[in-house]
């Protein structure tokens, strides 16, 4: 039996308040934890949910929970090194740092200063550790912060004293990416996501993504904190090659960089010069820059991401002229390196980025044969992102899929980038015939378009973002209703409407004459999962009478739609009880919600 998975929580009634006392008692297994832990053997819940359970018991009144945390604190403060290292302990610990003030946090982090290797290097200690950073900067401008500022600079002293040890090591890799964002007071990469610990419970999926999206979360940090991140720029420097080739701790190396980028740049272009100069000094092959052997690793190709991510463009134009000129179209065949090419075209700046183009466009349609359509879609992302480029690169995908000569095929582009097959296979034609006209021109029905790819949904969505989208729009007006019904249904072709319906450069004209195609299948859209969601932001946008128009088709199976699991939402969002007996209500109201639409669009422009 684990010594501190029997601490004991009681609750006691004193002048009309519950009171929760915490003692740490060696008890059975099937002690009084079972009515909160759920029976002996089982690990104690969460402190928040502990609490909550007590409260529920005691409905006259509320447990203090300040109370609650001191005491279970003061309890640990003895205890803290084998309370940290036990499962239980640990997750106790977790939850109750959050709320733990600047004296009981100093108290925690103390007594496990002097084991830190042991508390960093243990699955359990680790967490603990992260916690009890994460919780620091949100106390450190309180006036009793002095001893946990001091503390955290002994932690991070230590930490660097033996870097090489701490990252490599599987656990306390982790405790070093947390050390090194609390120093340079910002959350980077997926980290961000997470915000500061303490700030509330967890996200759902969907925020978090939004969260990581917004970027890095930035957050005041004295001064003896970026002090202390730039002699971690020379401990990285005095092993870097251990940095750059050792499966976690490059983990380290990549969040320093970022972090750095982020509040140190001078100090961030020092250590990627260490890097590349690193790389470039290893034996070259015969005729190849050495770097180019590192990016076909899996370990330094993801070092060399994030170079290429955080440099600045007179650096990443140097490295372009030093090792990638001439080598990209064989980067871009590799299984590893092609991911670090799509970096650097990502982050390339306009001259540059035309430059990739002339070396990369001719054999795009070679790598995109060897499944690596990812490099295709980065490069349509940074012509979309520059607004450079734009008509080469959509001459030269169309070429890759045979769609560019005869003139007449152009207008085949849009399935062909959905499914990413080429002219000839998306018609295959028979043996000794030619290949068969595009759409409208064919005298029987044209192929059924069966799937759409992510990549091929992402080709789309950039295009439909090029300051000239006309010809991705003249060819998915010229698709039959099926295919645009399949490309609406689907996972990755459904984001393709988005595109359509937000981009600015799409011309209101062309983008109702693609939407009108879906007239007469507004019910299959309202019974799938992602068609749904297509109509609902096809509503959102739509006019008075539009709106009439596709409540009137949905009306006529309105049973079918209650029925449906996606389809009684439709019913509920677009109102159609009331469109059929209150007529005059429901225009009022789709009126209203135009107008506070249009307002609150004006609002964020502003």
């Amino acid at each position: 039996m684990s010594p501190f998975s029997e601490i004991f929580y009681y609750t006691h009634n004193v002048t009309g308040c519950t009171v929760l006392y915490v003692s740490h008692c060696v008890l059975p297994s099937r002690s009084v934890c079972h009515q909160y832990a759920g029976g002996g053997g089982r690990r104690i819940l969460g402190a928040r949910r502990l609490l909550g359970s007590a409260q529920r018991s005691t409905s006259h009144c509320v447990l203090p929970p300040g109370l609650f945390v001191t005491n279970v604190l003061e309890e640990a403060v003895g205890s803290v090194l084998p309370l940290a290292l036990d499962p239980s302990g640990s997750l106790l610990l977790q939850a109750l740092l959050p709320e733990a003030s600047p004296a009981q946090l100093a108290k925690l982090l103390r007594p496990l200063l002097p084991a830190l290797c042991q508390a960093a290097c243990h699955p359990c200690g680790a967490h603990v550790l992260e916690a009890a950073l994460l919780r620091a900067p949100q106390l450190l401008g309180e006036e009793d912060a002095g001893t946990l500022e001091e503390l955290v600079l002994q932690l991070g002293q230590a930490v660097r004293e033996e870097l090489r040890a701490f990252a490599r090591d599987p656990h306390a890799s982790f405790v070093v990416r947390t050390l090194l964002q609390v120093l340079g007071g910002v959350r980077v990469g997926s980290d961000a996501a997470r915000g500061l610990s303490g700030t509330g419970p967890p996200a759902p999926r969907k925020k978090r993504a939004e969260a990581k999206s917004e970027g890095p979360v930035e957050f005041e940090v004295p001064d003896s904190f970026p002090a202390l991140l730039r002699e971690f720029i020379a401990a990285f420097q005095e092993n870097i090659a251990e940095f750059i080739t050792h499966r976690v701790a490059s983990l380290c190396l990549q969040v320093a960089l970022e972090v750095l980028h982020r509040k140190l740049p001078e100090a961030c272009a020092e250590l990627c010069s260490s890097v590349i100069g690193y790389l470039s000094s290893r034996n070259p092959a015969a005729g190849c820059s050495p770097l180019l052997v590192f990016l076909k690793d899996p370990v330094c190709s993801r070092v060399l991401d994030k170079v290429l991510e955080v440099s600045e463009p007179r650096a990443l134009r140097l490295l372009y002229r030093q090792h990638f000129r001439g080598q990209l179209r064989a980067l871009a065949g590799h299984g590893v390196a092609n991911f670090t090419l799509q970096r650097l075209i990502g982050a390339a700046p306009p001259k540059l980025l035309g430059k990739v183009l002339a070396e990369l466009g001719p054999g795009l349609e070679e790598v995109l044969a060897q499944g690596h359509a990812g490099v295709a879609t980065a490069l349509l992302g940074a012509c979309r992102r520059c607004g450079a480029g734009q008509q080469e690169a959509l001459q030269v995908l169309m070429e890759a899929f045979h769609c560019w000569e005869p003139p007449a095929r152009r207008a085949a582009c849009a399935p062909l980038f959905a499914s990413l097959l080429p002219y000839e296979v998306y018609y295959a034609p028979g043996e000794g015939q030619e290949a068969q006209p595009p759409l409208e021109e064919q005298p029987d029905s044209p192929p059924t378009l069966a799937s759409v790819s992510l990549h091929g949904s992402l080709l789309l969505q950039h295009l439909l973002h090029f300051a000239d989208p006309s010809p991705v729009l003249r060819s998915l007006a010229a698709l039959p209703p099926h295919d645009l019904v399949t490309l609406a249904c689907s996972p990755a072709g459904s984001h393709v409407y988005d595109a359509l319906l937000a981009s600015p450069s799409v011309p209101r004209k062309p983008r109702r004459k693609v939407l009108r195609g879906l007239q007469g299948h507004y019910v299959s859209l309202a019974c799938n999962k992602h068609g749904s969601r297509v109509l609902d932001a096809i509503w959102s946008r739509a006019t008075l009478p539009a709106k009439r128009q596709i409540a009137q088709e949905l009306v006529e199976q309105e049973q079918q739609l209650r029925n449906d699991p996606f389809g009684h939402h439709v019913v509920r969002n677009f109102a159609l009880t009331h469109f059929l007996k209150r007529r005059r209500d429901w225009d009022r109201h789709q009126e209203a919600e135009t107008k506070r639409r249009e307002l609150f669009a004006e609002i964020l422009e502003d």
